[in-house]
């Protein structure tokens, strides 16, 4: 396979020493290996800096780029690990260790929060310890392992925390994935599926608050907030099967 382009040291800006001594400590704890660490600066590059610096690069596309490497990756070790498992099954797992709880948790655990690169409106919100934020980064960081040293490194990288979280999954122990779960209940019980609609948006770019109701069946749930989208639908359904499996509904789950 040809190598990844990727940004070139003049492409990026410099690093102090200070910088690339909490660099280099990052990538001791995690375990990893990094030729380019101008591109693992990037990884941890917010887009507020961008908003506000006017500099242009930050760890959007390296994001993208890692949410499909995780993908992958995810998909493959559970297409080994669970032989007889169907698809269907393979897929709910697949979206449960990969939701942006279980990926900011990661985050967190790495201590990624304390060497992001936020904006001034992104820092006094309380940037480093949003979800969104963290999960992202920490997708960044997997495309940006996949440029500097392939795929076979961001696996390596990847499979050493996620083995583990495939375990809670099957034991019941990780973040449960309402959306899906709603799904299959409305699909088993009405033959329908959930549909959600976004009632409400504010707040500045920086600290964006987002509201969504989902409806099931003809009834509306909710409505679930949250600081995007995803995490937002994420709270309706949660809301709608708290109301749906309730007892006195007489649904089974």
């Amino acid at each position: 396979m040809k190598k990844a382009d990727f940004p070139g040291k003049s492409d990026l800006p410099a690093i102090d020493p200070d910088r690339k001594k909490i660099l280099s400590a990052f990538i001791k704890s995690a375990g990893i290996k990094f030729k380019n660490l101008q591109l693992l600066n990037l990884s941890f590059t917010h887009r507020s800096v961008s908003n506000e610096s006017g500099f242009k690069r930050n760890n959007e596309r390296l994001e993208f780029l890692g949410d499909s490497v995780l993908g992958v990756s995810a998909a493959s070790l559970l297409y080994e690990k669970f032989r007889d498992k169907p698809e269907g099954e393979l897929a709910k797992i697949k979206s449960i260790v990969v939701c942006e709880d279980v990926l900011s948790n990661i985050a967190l655990r790495l201590k990624i929060d304390s060497i992001l690169i936020l904006g001034k409106g992104e820092e006094i919100s309380g940037g480093r310890k949003k979800k969104a934020i963290l999960a992202d980064a920490l997708e960044a960081l997997i495309g940006a392992i996949f440029l500097d040293s392939g795929f076979d490194q961001a696996f390596s990288f990847v499979s050493g925390f996620l083995e583990d979280e495939i375990n809670r999954a099957i034991e019941g122990k990780n973040h449960r994935d309402y959306k899906s779960v709603l799904q299959e209940f409305a699909q088993h019980n009405f033959r329908t599926y959930p549909a959600y609609r976004l009632t409400q948006r504010s707040g500045p770019e920086h600290e964006r608050s987002f509201m969504v109701e989902v409806i099931v069946n003809g009834v509306s749930y909710g409505p679930g907030t949250g600081r995007n989208k995803k995490s937002a639908e994420q709270e309706a359904a949660r809301i709608a099967l708290e109301i749906l499996e309730s007892p006195v509904n007489n649904f089974s789950p």
